[in-house]
This record gives structure tokens, sequence and C-alpha cells, in this order.
């Protein structure tokens, strides 16, 4: 993946005595970067190289900047929103956005239609129409959304044309806040594995833990309280896996009277999750983590269960009423959870 770096957006990366630290802000997320500076295992003494670990390091947390740049729909002047702009014409776009585009086409046949990044009219519709401070969102209030009722999105003829990188989006502008972030997590985790083995990635909820920790162990990956507890409900152990989580902690605001969320059913055109507050998934790649775990998430809590188990999903829910559960395939991983 070629990317276009810029140098001004990281904020930092520092060497301790047993890793290098990198993070970053970007898609409305802190971004974490974590590498062991010699290799994690107590019977081997290699040192790894420094300055090719800084400069991969750089390289993924820029990556998550171009992303965010090329992809955002709350840029009127992006690429994505450019061809949103008029979505029944050719494109040609960048290689990050025809990527983008083309992985979201494929996960939406690879769902039968159930992840669909053609509800950006709705999202609009209920008052998502900017970048909001998440921190606060719960007390963001919008004008009553006129949402129709019965609704179903016809079947998408997305097309393509990779030798010019051009895309067709076949009438229906797009977001791609489902599927961006892991594509991030994806591609930096594929610069940095260039130079190590052993490297985790992190951001906001989506995160790749490659080899083992500076302690020789899997890496540890905590699943939050999304009703605001400061423990974590539970604790996974995770190697050479990524981990996706869709929740409804910080994106929910009132509609009128009516409060809402960003996780849109593109069955109904509401939102949907009926009695579920968030929902992890283990995969072997981080964007298909995340589109699974808003997949499983708009199953509710009365069809979770066996939408895991038909499709094989590693996943552990949260209830509204703060319960919580999980598939018998996420056992392995879970190293504690809550009583």
């Amino acid at each position: 993946m070629a990317v276009d770096h810029d140098a001004g957006a990281i904020d930092h990366i520092d060497v301790e005595s047993d890793e290098l630290l990198g993070s970053s802000r970007a898609m409305t997320s802190q971004i974490h970067v974590r590498v062991p500076l010699s290799e994690p295992s107590a019977s081997s003494a290699h040192v790894v190289d420094i300055d090719a670990l800084e400069r991969a390091v750089h390289d993924a947390l820029s990556i998550f900047h171009d992303v965010e740049r090329i992809c955002t729909r709350f840029d009127p002047a992006s690429p994505l929103s450019l061809v949103n702009a008029k979505p029944t014409q050719w494109h040609v776009v960048p290689e990050i956005l025809f990527e983008a585009v083309a992985e979201a086409h494929a996960a939406y046949d690879r769902t039968g239609g159930r992840f669909d990044p053609r509800v950006l009219k709705n999202l609009l519709a209920l008052g998502y129409e900017r970048s909001l401070p998440f921190e606060v969102a719960n007390v963001v209030t919008t004008p009553d959304a006129r949402l129709p009722r019965g609704w179903s999105a016809s079947p998408w003829g997305f097309r393509k044309d990779r030798e010019i990188h051009s895309i067709h989006l076949d009438g229906t502008p797009i977001d791609l806040g489902g599927i961006g972030k892991g594509l991030a997590v994806r591609w930096a985790s594929d610069r940095l594995a260039r130079d190590s083995d052993h490297y985790l990635v992190e951001a906001g909820g989506d995160c790749y833990c490659a080899g083992r920790s500076p302690d020789g162990e899997a890496w540890r990956v905590g699943i939050e309280d999304p009703h605001g507890g400061n423990d974590p409900v539970a604790v996974l152990a995770v190697s050479d896996r990524s981990v996706a989580t869709s929740s409804t902690r910080l994106r929910h605001w009132c509609s009128g009277a009516t409060p809402v969320h960003h996780l849109i059913d593109p069955r109904t055109g509401q939102p949907g999750g009926d009695g579920l507050s968030a929902v992890t998934v283990i995969d072997d790649d981080p964007a298909r983590a995340e589109v699974w775990s808003k997949v499983l998430f708009l199953e509710g809590a009365l069809g979770i269960d066996l939408a895991a188990r038909d499709h094989g999903i590693d996943a552990f829910w949260i209830g509204d009423d703060h319960s919580f559960s999980h598939s018998d395939t996420i056992v392995a991983s879970l190293l504690w959870t809550a009583s």
C-alpha cells in the first residue's frame, strides 16, 4: 500500500527500556504502537534495529492520517466526499480509497448485505453530520429525524477498474467509518511486519497483536465497560490476531426525543442492536474483525448467539443490562472475566 506520509501529524515516538512506543491522534481515536526492543524470548539475546523500528513506527502512524485524509466523509474536499458528491459517475481515486471501497464491497458480499456502507443518508438524517466530540456525545441533541420506515437497500452494484483505480458507487454515497479503521490497522500492521515479528497496533477499540509482548507472553487486551466502569469486563490473551469492538458508549445522542446511535441496520435503515451495548470480535484480520463486530451487534441480544455460532465468530458481547456472554470459540482467548 503506497501512502503519502505526513511527518507533522505524528505526536511522538519514545524509546523505553524494553520497547518502542509510538502514539498519534487520528480517525477520532488515540493511536498506539508498541514494539519490543528485543526478541521476547528468554532464550534469545537478539536485539532489533532501533533505527529501522523507529522508521517503521513512523510509517505505521502516518498510515492512519493518510486513511483519515482520503477516506473521511467529514471533509467536503476529501477524495471520498468528492466521489460521494457524484455517486452516479466513474471516478479515478487514490489507491487507499480504491482499496477501502473495494474491501467494503467485499465485506458487503461476504455478509450477505448485513454490512452495507450505503447508510450515509440515514446517518445524516439522524444528525451525524460532523465529527462530533464524542467524549460528550451523549449530551448532543439534533432535530427529530424523519427516517423512512420499512426502508430496504437495493443490491449494491458497485463497479471498479483496478488498472486505473477507478470506482463507480452505483448511485448511492457511502460511509467508510465501519471499516476504515480496521483497514488502517491492517495496513499499519503490514508495514511493521517488515521489521519485526512482535508488535501491537491499537486504534480506539481496534487492534492487531503480533507475536509476543515484551514479557514474552501473548498480548493482553482489555474489553472495556461500555457503561462507564473503570475496570474492564474481560481480558483477552491474543497473539497474531486482531480484536475489534463495536459499541454505543461514545457515539450516541438524541434525535429529537429519541435516543439514537451510529450503528445503522441496513435491513431497516434504523439504529440496530436492541439489547446490546458492545460486541468484541477476534479474527485473523483487523478489517474483517471490525466488520463482524458490527454485523453481530446489529443482530441484537436475541440473535447474536446464533449468528456468532453460524458464522464461527469468536465474539464477546455486553448487554444493556450490564450482563455479558460469549461464543464458545473465544474461551481459549479469555484470561479473565468480571464476576
